[in-house]
């Protein structure tokens, strides 16, 4: 290497750029380039300079590459795995996720704003790239579990999100009086690099893991969960919070005198539906009303800022983090019996085939007849004889009405294609202090289906509304599924002998939904639905409609829920400012400046509610396992991969059989069926078989659940089955 100090960069910068996917050692490049003896210490510094420069990088195995070699820089959010590698979902991108391995991934943390190049893009598989730059940090705070190593002054944080796969150093000064198993929430101070832990600092003690509530506030801060709401928040919504008035009734139609209903949850406390339905003839008319929480949440105000701020209510298992302050949710915005309440409504005329030949979308006034749950207007439904149908006799004939109309409306989406996952969601009943006292699966009944068959036909009517009108708007979106994914599917569902048509370069609903309905009543149906729902991509919101997929529906929005989501508050002042004659130029403007942000940030934190909800969901499985362990129960195998079988017991609960503890034999895992064969044996295990499973151990740390499979001869005295786990 001869020259100046900037030329021999360059000629470390050609000879990266010619090995670009083949990354080397610093002795490797040495080779190459003839460094003499006499000249190492001087090559180690242009290395160094170069690094520093960002111009090339260094792996964790002391491996260089070249930065630029890839070329063009891309942007967007890094999503880490426990494994330590990660992808990074592209910003105004419908490609796939880019694959970033431990090595490329610049110590970046879950959620941080990365800037990467590819650096390769391997056939069928994800593209695979770098992390060049980390733009913005998405966590300067972090909870975890604080422990300190005997005598020591300083301790470490091992984080509760399984995303951040490294321990964090406390140094003494930053310790705080955290002691040995209590959890923490700290300040970050220092993000670590490839020789060196992140560090920080201990800024709350939530309490020792053992104590009450610290389990779930723990996931709550972990999430950048908001825990209250500011002194204004709080005083602006006690200003507005006045009884309904005539000056606010001006102008609005006056629907007090209708028979109308709110069906709801025996625990709801934010009721933001009513439904009037009467009959003309062969037509229903069934009115639609939601409550008018704009007139209350003005869009630049200090509510409306932190609505947008936390874009979605989140629903825990001991708590629910409201978007909105409960003066403002539980109170004037929510349509209470008996008391006068604004709304806007979806005023829909339906005939008997479930098309909506008429609608109307307008600004009123309703009062609520009664308070009515899903269980008491099951009851009255199935029940001739039930207490409910005579406390209730004058609303009867409504019912019945409703009864009839949501048939038909399941009936015509059904013929259209829509596919129904009925899901047994996990239902967990908590004493006074917070522990599990029984799981179960949510009872999904015909009145919880009759809210939804009317929601659903509220948000399609509304969406296809404005979007004939060509105004900015919020979408529901659900896009066709990738193909790939769908073919595997079709070759799995061959081994049940079933086929699935595919269309050249897509696939119908109606194809996935004749799917399960071969399933219905199956042992292998629920499996069947996962596999299905996991081959789809997410639902996100979206200011361009696209569709809705999963409902085979051409236009979809979220119109009925302002109370706890905010693109349906933000739906709701778009049609007001249409219905007052407001959308002019400068508004149309407005909209089409903030939608596409809007929509970006309320996908993002529905994501990351429902993460936290998934979170306290199975620390709560978990913990509640915990005092079974060495028990047996019938389960059913809800997957299957290289590492082992998950194994669901009736009760929703579901824990992994690791290959590790299927000591028997040993297991090839056959990834085209779903497969697991005892390599001498020939013994198999297949999705949707029933086996019997002891629990062999819990960890609330990374909330997962062991099972071992056991045989019929093998149960440790009375068959303690799923009846007893419930």
């Amino acid at each position: 290497m001869e020259g100046s100090f900037e030329d021999k960069k360059k000629i470390i910068i050609d000879v990266l750029g010619d090995k670009r996917y083949v990354p080397m050692k610093a002795k490797e490049l040495a080779m190459v380039l003839n460094v003499t003896k006499e000249r190492r210490e001087e090559f180690r510094q242009v290395l160094g300079s170069l690094v520093k420069e960002e111009k090339i990088s260094i792996n964790k195995k002391g491996k260089y590459k070249l930065k630029e070699a890839a070329g063009e820089r891309l942007t967007g959010i890094y999503r880490a795995s426990a494994k330590g590698f990660g992808f990074v979902i592209l910003d105004d991108s419908e490609d796939p996720d880019v694959f970033i391995s431990e090595e490329e991934n610049k110590r970046a943390m879950d959620g941080d704003k990365v800037e990467i190049v590819i650096v390769s893009e391997p056939q069928g598989r994800s593209k695979e790239g770098a992390i060049v730059r980390i733009i913005e940090r998405a966590n300067t705070e972090v909870v975890g579990l604080f422990c300190r190593h005997g005598k020591q002054k300083y301790g470490f944080v091992i984080p509760d999100n399984q995303r951040f796969n490294k321990d964090i150093f406390i140094p003494e000064e930053g310790v705080r009086g955290a002691v040995d198993g209590t959890k923490v929430l700290v300040k970050l101070t220092s993000y670590g690099d490839n020789e060196k832990k992140a560090e920080g600092k201990v800024v709350q003690i939530l309490g020792h893991e053992n104590d009450p509530g610290v389990d779930i506030l723990s996931i709550v801060l972990s999430h950048n969960l908001p825990t209250e709401f500011g002194e204004r928040v709080l005083n602006q919504a006690e200003r507005v919070s006045k009884p309904v008035s005539e000056a606010d009734m001006a102008g609005r139609r006056d629907m007090r005198s209708w028979q109308c209903v709110t069906i709801d949850g025996e625990d709801a406390k934010d009721l933001d539906d009513a439904i009037t339905l009467t009959k003309e003839g062969e037509n229903y008319l069934l009115g639609v009303h939601i409550a008018d929480v704009t007139n209350y949440v003005q869009e630049k105000s200090a509510l409306g800022q932190e609505a947008y701020k936390r874009g979605t209510s989140v629903y825990l298992v001991d708590r629910v983090i409201p978007m909105l302050p409960h003066t403002l949710s539980n109170g004037i915005c929510s349509l209470n019996q008996g008391e006068d309440r604004l709304c806007l409504s979806c005023l829909m005329t339906v005939n008997e085939k479930g098309e909506v030949i008429s609608h109307e979308i307008v600004e009123g006034i309703i009062n609520v007849d009664q308070r009515m749950t899903y269980t008491a207007v099951a009851s009255i439904l199935s029940d001739a004889e039930s207490e409910e149908r005579q406390t209730y006799k004058e609303l009867v004939p409504m019912f019945e009405r409703m009864g009839e109309l949501s048939k038909i409306l399941r009936s015509r989406r059904k013929k259209r294609g829509s596919i129904d996952f009925d899901f047994p969601e996990s239902k967990i009943i908590l004493d006074e202090k917070g522990k599990v006292t029984e799981i179960k699966p949510y009872d999904r009944n015909v009145a919880t289906k009759i809210i939804e068959d009317f929601m659903l036909l509220a948000n399609e009517t509304v969406a296809e509304n404005f979007f004939w009108q060509e105004l900015p708007f919020v979408y529901r979106n659900h896009e066709v599924p990738d193909e790939e994914k769908m073919q595997a599917l079709a070759t799995f569902i061959h081994n049940f002998g079933y086929s699935m048509h595919l269309g050249q370069n897509s696939v119908k609903p109606k194809e996935v939904q004749k799917l399960l309905a071969n399933f219905e009543g199956k042992d292998e149906e629920a499996l069947i639905s996962r596999l299905a729902l996991r081959s789809m991509k997410q639902a996100r919101y979206s200011s361009e409609n696209s569709g809705h997929f999963g409902l085979a529906a051409s236009y979809y929005t979220h119109f009925t829920s302002p109370i706890r989501r905010y693109p349906d508050l933000q739906i709701h002042r778009i049609i007001k400012d249409t219905l007052r004659g407001r959308m002019n130029d400068e508004r149309i403007a407005h909209y089409q400046k903030i939608l596409p942000e809007v929509t970006r940030h309320c996908s993002e934190m529905e994501r990351r509610a429902e993460e936290a909800e998934r979170d306290t969901i199975k620390l709560k499985k978990v913990e509640y396992m915990s005092g079974y362990l060495g028990k047996t129960f019938t389960g059913v195998i809800s997957g299957i991969t290289k590492w082992g079988m998950y194994v669901e017991l009736p009760n929703t609960i579901e824990g992994l059989v690791h290959v590790t503890n299927m000591s028997d034999d040993h297991y090839d895992y056959y990834e085209d069926r779903y497969e697991m064969v005892g390599e001498h044996t020939g013994r198999s295990y297949k999705l949707g078989q029933n086996v019997m499973v002891k629990v062999l151990s819990t960890d609330s740390l990374q909330r997962t659940i062991d099972f071992k499979l056991v045989k019929e001869n093998e149960k440790n005295g009375k068959n303690d089955n799923e009846d007893d786990c419930q």
